[in-house]
């Protein structure tokens, strides 16, 4: 008898089973897989003949086995379903054979085994490392394009370069010629790419990038090629080379290979139009074209582009239409990823300069606010910090720059602030964040290697006529009076640290010599900082033991500018002191007075000589008194030859041995021995 199915409702038909001894019937199990089993009272037909598994379920008798085998419809035959371990060897060992039938399946394995090996330098025998590799070279020599477009076997690659000498380097590089861009936009042979560059091996530099040419813009784009491009652009590539590779931003037509071929090509847009005037529009828009697209993508932090920004930029004209779009561009960065990546490269650094110093008002204050939480890591780059020293030469509103720049390079707590400061003193471009305040343009605070800095900010100055009004002098003071209440104070927690370097003896007065505000706390450390024994030049000290500040160049240095209390001035020959005076010979003297020859006789001399020079010290006649008294010993030390000339005249001479070996001395100016400061206070006695 056909009954319904329990939980489907359609028909089916229950295998023959064996009567009962009670009533003929027969109990059947249905197991659901998806519910829980119940047991289901059917009548057994004989002419049922359709299978349980037209439910999922398999019918079980309670007196007997389950069956391994049903029939179903049209006598098909339904197998047991294997567990899940079954199938899971079975999906390894095909796996497993469809990688062996792959080509070089043998080397690869092995190459694998090698590199397991040779990874963990520390733990292979020299000898043993040099048998692997030679292996390694067997294996992959001749057939090296096939291994490093394999993500498992690139890495064995990697690994012989590693140990390779650098003709085998070049052989590596000879053999993957031609495949380069193919590489590149490799998820991991794009590495393979790096290792070979970071060598900075000429010959490699110049087999790689110009496979590149004639693919910029396919690459730049590339999700993977991308940034192995830049690195390149940015690191390894000559001069010639980058013009060449940004050319490409300039049209389809610059990626011919003919072009490629002009070592003197330039990508300087103003040089190109001015040969070719009738090619700026196609330039200016295939330009803008590729900036906008990576911007879009958000692939913002490739130097190139930021060369291809500022290209473009300087080759419009402030006011015009095209020049404003591309300001409003750059400012419509959602995230503010653009400006950031932008303060720190070369080209970006000065277009962001530039947008501050055409910008308005409301311009400024967007950019400042993008750059919070950012300036204390711009004030250490080499570029970035150009950035906020235009900040401070452009914003008419001190307050602004001021709650804006200064809290997060000094820090809001007591403990950060001299630490910053004293961080900050001692970093080439951090402390020009603050010096600059008191230097301006100086050669003491940018030397001739910052030349870079040094037009940057003169190009600044002259945009700034046009686009601020307040007056430079009063901008720089209120900015001066805001920030030197916390140097001060760092000065006075810390004389010691800064003045333990030059950079930091140079920090120390600027500050007291231009700052604002109530310096006798900073001037009272800085004395008790220099008291106590002086030591000796001569003498050993430990490795990372402080010295006196009377035995170092720049410490004496910066004691005597600050009892003369101002600045030499050249224009004028002499010493224009700051007002109102600092007093500092006062303050020093009976610190110091106790082992005043001390002072008189060694390196810190002309500190001496400063303070009897000095119109506002009081007790120049008590001094004069103690050195007449110790005469012997200054006209001592005034012609006995110092640690400091001894040392410098054995230097020379090892110097100049191998230059006169074979040749007849020359007669030189012999210099004068003795300690300088002491003979000028034997003078003034």
């Amino acid at each position: 008898m056909a009954t319904k199915g329990a939980s489907t409702g359609t028909k089916r038909k229950s295998a023959p089973a064996a009567k009962s001894k009670d009533d003929g019937k027969s109990k059947k199990v249905r197991l659901d897989k998806t519910k829980t089993p119940k047991p289901v009272v059917e009548e057994s037909d004989a002419s049922d003949d359709l299978s349980d598994a037209e439910e999922g379920g398999a019918m079980l008798d309670e007196d007997e086995e389950p069956r391994k085998k049903a029939k179903g419809p049209g006598g098909k035959v339904f197998e047991r379903a294997e567990t899940s371990r079954e199938t899971h060897l079975k999906q390894k060992q095909l796996a497993l054979e469809r990688k062996a039938a792959k080509p070089l399946a043998d080397e690869v394995h092995r190459t694998k085994k090698i590199w397991e090996r040779l990874r963990i330098k520390s733990q292979v025998p020299k000898e043993e490392r040099q048998k692997l590799v030679d292996e390694l070279f067997g294996i992959i020599t001749g057939r090296m394009k096939d291994f490093v477009l394999k993500h498992d076997a690139v890495r064995a690659v990697q690994t012989a370069l590693k140990y390779s000498t650098p003709e085998k380097r070049k052989q590596i590089a000879k053999e993957l010629q031609g495949a380069y861009a193919q590489l590149a936009e490799s998820r991991y042979a794009k590495f393979l790419i790096g290792k070979l560059m970071v060598q900075d091996d000429e010959e490699i530099r110049d087999i790689i990038i110009p496979e590149f040419y004639g693919k910029v813009r396919k690459l730049i784009n590339h999700p993977e090629a991308s940034w192995i491009l830049d690195d390149i652009y940015r690191t390894v590539a000559t001069k010639e080379q980058k013009a060449l590779l940004l050319r490409e931003w300039y049209g389809p037509e610059f990626s011919l290979k003919e072009l490629t071929k002009d070592v003197a090509a330039t990508a300087d847009v103003a040089e190109i139009v001015k040969k070719e005037p009738s090619k700026r529009g196609t330039i200016m828009k295939s330009l803008l074209d590729m900036i906008n697209t990576l911007v879009q993508k958000k692939m913002t932090g490739f130097t190139m582009l930021h060369d291809a920004m500022l290209q473009y930029f300087l080759n419009n004209e402030p006011g015009s239409e095209e020049f404003n779009e591309f300001i409003e561009m750059i400012k419509g960065d959602e995230n503010g990823d653009l400006l950031k990546n932008m303060a720190f490269t070369r080209s970006g650094a000065k277009l962001v300069c530039l947008l501050l110093a055409y910008g308005s008002a409301k311009d400024r204050k967007q950019v400042l606010k993008t750059y919070k939480d950012t300036f204390l890591l711009m004030s250490g780059d080499a570029y970035a910090h150009l950035v906020i020293l235009t900040a401070y030469d452009v914003i008419d509103d001190t307050k602004l720059t001021s709650k804006s720049i200064f809290p997060e390079l000094i820090g809001e707590k007591e403990e950060e602030l001299t630490q910053n400061v004293v961080a900050a003193a001692n970093n080439p471009n951090a402390r020009m964040t603050f010096l600059y305040l008191f230097e301006g343009l100086s050669k003491t605070l940018f030397p001739p290697s910052h030349s870079y800095s040094i037009e940057v900010l003169e190009k600044v100055r002259e945009v700034r006529e046009k686009t601020s009004k307040k007056d430079e002098e009063t901008r720089r003071q209120e900015l001066i009076a805001a920030v030197s209440p916390h140097l001060l104070s760092a000065i006075a927690a810390a004389p010691t640290e800064l003045s333990a370097t030059t950079f930091g003896c140079q920090f120390i007065g600027d500050v007291l010599l231009s700052g604002t505000g109530d310096k006798s706390k900073a001037l009272e450390a800085l004395a008790e900082s220099a008291g106590g024994e002086t030591g000796s030049a001569t003498e050993e000290t430990e490795v990372g033991a402080q010295v006196h500040i009377s035995q170092t160049a720049h410490g004496a240095r910066m004691l005597k500018s600050l009892i003369q209390g101002g600045k030499f001035d050249k224009a004028s020959g002499k010493v224009v002191a700051v007002d109102p005076p600092l007093g500092f010979s006062n303050i020093l003297y009976p610190i110091i007075k106790e082992h005043i020859m001390e002072w008189a006789t060694g390196p810190g001399s002309f500190v001496v000589v400063s303070l009897i020079e000095a119109s506002d010290f009081k007790d120049v006649k008590q001094l004069k008194q103690t050195l007449e008294k110790n005469k012997k010993e200054l006209e001592k030390a005034a012609t006995q030859e110092t640690a400091a000339q001894k040392a410098a005249r054995e230097a020379q001479k090892q110097d100049d041995a191998p230059k006169k070996a074979g040749k007849k001395d020359k007669k030189k100016t012999e210099k004068p021995v003795g300690n300088a400061g002491s003979k000028i206070l034997l003078e003034k006695l």
